[in-house]
């Protein structure tokens, strides 16, 4: 049996710290108001910071903890919405600038979930021993595609970068007990421009289109109510393949969205609302980072034991949703 377990953690942020305050003089808005809906009071916002350097960042910092050079680096995923060129991916960019000459390299795009899918790819590729790691980032520089004259967008958003390196390790258990045991995955479609983000229009010597600058645009109430509700039925699913309940997990890591969203949550699972730790005051919803640069943070605390069983759960997008089970 193949145990899948995250060795090492890093995050990056970019130095640039944007207060409630600094938006009240860009928009009608004020720090009560944002933090009353949102629970935000910062965030990172990139003044050339990329997608690319805040993952190599991350990345780094990741295999320090695992105690690994980049050339033992078998896989690299980078799950992002936001990066800074179409061609090459970003997972190529950051294999050149850490020097992981010996790893595939491709980026994947899943929003708000991204990072979650990236662990499940990651996992999948492990557990079928056609590697033997991954690193799977999480990043974002979303200021780019934010419109800054909405104030329904615009103060919900931060920048950053999170990365796990997860190995495989042989274990003689004869069921998944250690490292990642569950996943659940899902997607609707149906509801993809509840929240979206367009790129550029089909403008070509043939075509009558006008090229146009594409901004994120969200019927946040639809995106609330979709959360709320599916990423507790996703997290149940997941624990139901495992056999184990709310009750049996120590520590909830969900998607920094939206404060009142992460509470919906909770309330639905009837579970401990001491076990959902945040960091969306301090960084506000940086979609495919939020849950690495937590899990990063968390780790680094040393809030996690041995034996811990962690959710891991995102949601975006797509619209898409999934949740992972991690016995640390």
């Amino acid at each position: 049996m193949i145990a899948v377990k995250i060795t090492g953690t890093g995050s990056a942020l970019p130095e640039k710290i944007v207060s409630n305050f600094d938006l009240e003089k860009l928009v009608d808005t004020s720090d009560e108001w944002i933090q009353e809906r949102t629970g935000i009071a910062n965030r990172h916002i990139s003044t050339g910071e990329t997608v690319a350097s805040l993952s190599l960042k991350a990345a780094q910092k990741a295999l320090e903890m695992a105690g690994k050079s980049a050339e033992e680096v078998d896989l690299i995923l980078v799950a992002t919405c936001s990066p800074e060129m179409l061609l090459p991916c970003c997972a190529c960019q950051v294999q050149s600038g850490i020097g992981a000459t010996n790893a595939v390299a491709f980026d994947l795009n899943a929003a708000c979930s991204g990072f979650v899918f990236g662990l499940s790819v990651a996992n999948a590729y492990l557990q079928t021993g056609m590697y033997k790691n991954a690193l799977v980032i999480g990043a974002e520089v979303l200021s780019k595609i934010v419109d800054w004259t909405d104030r329904s967008t615009c103060v919900l958003f931060g920048d950053g970068a999170g990365a796990a390196f997860v190995e495989a390790v042989e274990s003689t258990s004869k069921s998944l007990s250690d490292g990642i045991i569950s996943v659940s995955q899902g997607s609707d479609g149906k509801k993809g421009m509840v929240l979206a983000c367009e790129d550029r229009a089909v403008v070509n010597p043939y075509s009558d289109a006008v090229q146009k600058m594409g901004y994120v645009t969200m019927d946040g109430q639809e995106v609330y109510k979709f959360a709320v509700r599916q990423v507790a039925v996703c997290i149940e699913d997941a624990l139901k393949k495992v056999d184990l309940t709310v009750s049996d997990i120590d520590h909830f890591v969900l998607h920094q969205a939206n404060i009142r969203i992460i509470e919906g949550v909770a309330k639905r699972l009837k579970a401990d609302y001491n076990k959902f730790p945040s960091n969306l005051k301090n960084v506000g919803n940086m979609s495919s980072a939020t849950i690495p640069v937590l899990l990063d943070e968390l780790n680094r605390k040393n809030t996690f034991k041995k034996g811990d069983k962690l959710v891991l759960s995102g949601f975006g997008a797509g619209l898409t949703y999934g949740a992972v089970v991690v016995v640390w």
